[in-house]
C-alpha cells in the first residue's frame, strides 16, 4: 500500500471569512509584519498551493487572519493499493528467450 500525501491550502477561504476578497489587500498587512512580497508573489500564494513557505510568512498570515497553521494547511492522506496479482493466482514472469542476431550477407 502506498501512502500518498496531499495538501489542501485554505488561505483563500480564510481570507473570505475575514472579508478579504482581493489578494492585494494582503501586501501591506504582510509588510507591516516584516514580510515583503510583491503583488504577483502574494497572488500566487493565495491562488496556488505553495511548495515551500517560510515560517515568517506562515506566522504573519496566521496573525493577519487570527487563525492557527492548521486552519491554513490541511493534510490529506490517500492510501492506494498496489495490485501485485490478477485474480487469485500470482502473476508469473514471462519466459526469457535467447535471441540470435543475423546480419544480412554474413553467414
Amino acid at each position: 500500500m502506498i501512502r500518498k500525501m496531499g495538501i489542501d491550502w485554505q488561505l483563500r477561504i480564510r481570507m473570505a471569512e475575514k472579508g478579504m476578497f482581493q489578494t492585494t489587500e494582503l501586501v501591506p498587512l504582510l509588510a507591516e509584519r516584516g514580510v515583503h512580497l510583491s503583488r504577483e508573489q502574494v497572488f500566487r500564494l493565495v491562488t496556488q498551493t505553495p511548495q515551500r513557505l517560510s515560517m515568517d510568512t506562515l506566522a504573519a498570515l496566521c496573525d493577519i487572519l487570527a487563525c492557527e497553521p492548521n486552519d491554513l494547511i490541511r493534510v490529506e492522506v490517500a492510501n492506494a493499493e498496489v495490485r501485485k496479482t490478477v485474480g487469485e493466482q500470482p502473476v508469473s514472469r514471462p519466459q526469457a528467450r535467447r535471441t540470435t542476431i543475423r546480419r544480412p550477407g554474413a553467414e
